[in-house]
């Protein structure tokens, strides 16, 4: 069977003087049947060239299932007299959101034979929601501040569009779906008769925020915010205290945060943090006044006191000198005795405790803070779920690549930790794993770092097939986390490594700002830097590496193999944004307008022109030969639409030495998935397997 070959309708376009001619440009008609066509065909071809690998996809699911405790308890938290916890059983796909009285069980309730505790209340079971559709996501889950009803929002297409549904919790009686396709974000009012949530333009912006009154038609809610700057996406959440409702307003480079009385929910917002270019900032109410995270002084963030707003508008900042200028402050979360700030210091996440020595003193009512204390260079530290205010404990979790997440009790008092639970892998010895981390030197000097696990027989002697990860945009960083889906290569021997590149902020906000704009080439750069690193310290065969990523991953995969295709031997790209010019010069197109923070505007800006056109991995397909690709997306996938790898797959097949024996062109479409792939567990787990059984199958290691 051959590979099918998309039909070409050349279209040209001039801008600031240069001539493009797109020959798959049709391809943004998503109702046109020719794209339909082209995507079955790819999907069977996908099907006939991968047939042969069956069987491994079968043992990797097996594996991963095998490794999985399928019926498992989160570990539950405690507030307001109930025990909440989310639990899975054995053969069902999706989560049981649930509670138990405390009154009930002192301790931490557990599950007994595999059955869920004596006396729980379900508070939604996923199974039940999802039915027999093809995809199921859950949005948000609040409870109401009396306890007395759920709101819940609900995707049942993957096009990120939720719908919101209210219950009453003792009958499970629906009383209130009439709100239709709203956005992420819920938060109740503290009667218990309000709703504020988000709606969505037609380029999936939140740019309205709503307050729906239970019962009540959607058509009498009332519009409470408004944003008609493209740029900016709007938010709704409510404080840890639950006393007030916060609303923000924010882009890649600015924010603006508004305060509703939760008690008087249908009074006019009022502004906390006025909107300033360059300003970028986090409100968390506390004693009266606000705890503020904002870069105004500090790249790298700090946090501010503020009183609230009074008679004569916004109080003054009062810094805190709770961070040193290279520690990147990420957020804090307040408690009645303590505040845990959240920070990056030396490439790692890390925690800080702040004792409150005098509830609502302002600047003074802090004492001095210490840091939650982890060794290693590779563990991740990480705040969990503690609703509770008034808890003297703060859930923490640690986990790194090969050790699986265990969730403690932080007593920030005695400075000591608990363990509540361990993530068991059963039948898999955890002790063969090893890590470690790398430092790669990228061509203008940079040192960036890599996260590597390998299993222990497994030397660095220059033969091992490896499998580079990387991400780098929109300053999320990639921090080294544990995955049973990928023991099934470590066991194959493939070393895994994660690159830390320029776009993230593993080592501060400067590094991500050394990944966008102008600077995005650093982020391919370094990326190649990290693969030859691997290379030349005897890792990685120079002939077994492969190289993953998704979304601007698969940008960043994509764009790297376009400057050197004999790098890789195979290149999975996951719903990759490949064809970064032509949507970017199309403001209509979803998020559009937003991203030009992030990769800059090639419609008024000559030179952003020049620069995203330089990298755009569909630009950059010349003739000549390419490795094995795996390219995969989703049909209702909102983010980055399907037509981009489908013009990029059209017009590789076309340039590319035809080599479908040795280095195939793989190219898969999701029919019934979104933006994050398909839905439920097991779905998740058979898709992971078919994709590793390809990459694994042309390193040369496809054992079963």
């Amino acid at each position: 069977m051959r590979p099918p070959r998309a039909p070409q309708f050349p279209q040209i376009t001039v801008r600031h003087g240069h001539e493009r001619v797109d020959d798959y440009a049709w391809m943004a008609d998503r109702e046109d049947p020719r794209l339909t066509a082209y995507l079955l065909a790819e999907n069977a071809y996908a099907d006939h060239r991968t047939a042969h690998l069956e069987p491994l996809r079968e043992a990797i699911f097996a594996e991963i299932r095998s490794r999985t405790v399928e019926t498992d308890l989160s570990v539950p938290v405690s507030y307001r007299g109930w025990w909440y916890y989310s639990r899975t059983e054995q053969g069902r796909g999706y989560a049981v959101h649930a509670r138990l009285p405390i009154a009930r069980s002192e301790q931490r309730p557990t599950l007994v034979s595999g059955e869920p505790p004596a006396g729980e209340q379900v508070l939604l079971d996923e199974n039940v929601e999802a039915g027999e559709g093809d995809f199921f996501a859950l949005g948000d889950l609040e409870l109401s501040p009396d306890g007395s009803l759920l709101a819940f929002s609900a995707d049942r297409s993957g096009e990120e569009r939720y719908d919101l549904v209210i219950r009453q919790l003792a009958t499970g009686a629906e009383v209130d779906a009439s709100v239709k396709g709203i956005g992420e974000g819920l938060a109740w009012s503290a009667d218990s008769r309000q709703v504020f949530y988000t709606r969505l333009d037609r380029s999936w912006r939140s740019h309205e925020i709503w307050r729906h009154e239970v019962g009540t038609p959607a058509s009498a809610d009332v519009l409470v915010l408004a944003e008609p700057d493209e740029r900016m996406f709007l938010g709704v959440s409510v404080s840890k205290d639950e006393r007030w409702i916060l609303l923000t307003s924010s882009s890649k480079t600015s924010t603006g945060v508004w305060l509703v009385d939760a008690t008087e929910p249908t009074t006019a917002p009022v502004p906390v943090v006025p909107r300033r270019e360059g300003v970028l900032a986090d409100v968390e109410p506390y004693a009266g006044g606000l705890l503020v995270t904002h870069n105004a002084d500090r790249p790298n963030f700090q946090v501010s006191w503020a009183a609230l707003p009074g008679p004569h508008g916004v109080a003054p900042w009062s810094d805190l000198d709770w961070s040193a200028p290279d520690e990147l402050v990420q957020g804090v979360e307040a408690f009645d005795r303590f505040v845990v700030l959240s920070l990056r210091s030396g490439g790692r996440p890390g925690l800080r405790i702040v004792p409150i020595a005098a509830p609502g003193n302002g600047v003074d009512g802090f004492g001095p803070p210490h840091d939650v204390a982890v060794a290693g260079e590779t563990m991740v530290v990480a705040a969990g779920a503690t609703p509770d205010p008034s808890s003297t404990a703060v859930q923490v979790i640690l986990e790194s690549l090969a050790a699986p997440p265990a969730v403690y009790d932080y007593d920030v008092v005695a400075q000591s930790f608990t363990l509540l639970k361990a993530r068991r892998v059963p039948g898999y010895d955890l002790t063969r794993l090893r890590e470690r981390r790398l430092w790669a030197t990228a061509p203008d000097g940079a040192r960036i770092p890599i996260s590597l696990v390998w299993r222990a027989d497994v030397e660095p002697d220059g033969t091992a097939p490896g499998l580079l990860y990387g991400y780098g945009a929109y300053g999320i960083p990639s921090d080294p986390s544990f995955s049973v889906a990928r023991l099934s290569l470590l066991d194959r021997g493939v070393v895994f490594a994660i690159a830390h590149v320029r776009g993230g902020t593993e080592l501060g906000w400067g590094w991500y700002e050394a990944g966008r704009l102008t600077h995005k080439p650093n982020s391919f750069t370094d990326f190649l830097a990290c693969a030859q690193h691997l290379v030349d310290t005897g890792w990685v065969a120079p002939d077994r590496l492969a190289a993953e990523g998704g979304s601007a991953g698969g940008l960043l995969v994509a764009a790297a193999l376009h400057r050197d295709p004999t790098r890789f031997r195979v290149v999975h790209a996951q719903v990759p944004f490949v064809d970064v010019l032509t949507s970017m010069l199309d403001v209509d197109l979803p998020l559009t307008v937003t991203e030009q923070e992030e990769w800059g505007d090639p419609v008024g800006d000559h030179t952003a022109y020049e620069l995203i056109r330089s990298y755009s991995p569909y630009e950059g397909v010349a003739h000549g030969d390419y490795p094995a690709l795996l390219v995969t997306t989703s049909w209702h996938d909102t983010r980055v639409l399907v037509t981009e790898p489908a013009k990029w797959v059209a017009r590789l097949r076309d340039r590319a030495t035809d080599d479908e024996v040795c280095r195939p062109i793989v190219f898969r479409t999701e029919l019934d998935a979104g933006h994050g792939g398909r839905s439920g567990r097991y779905d998740a787990w058979r898709e992971i397997a078919w994709e590793w059984a390809f990459v694994l199958d042309q390193l040369g290691c496809a054992t079963t």
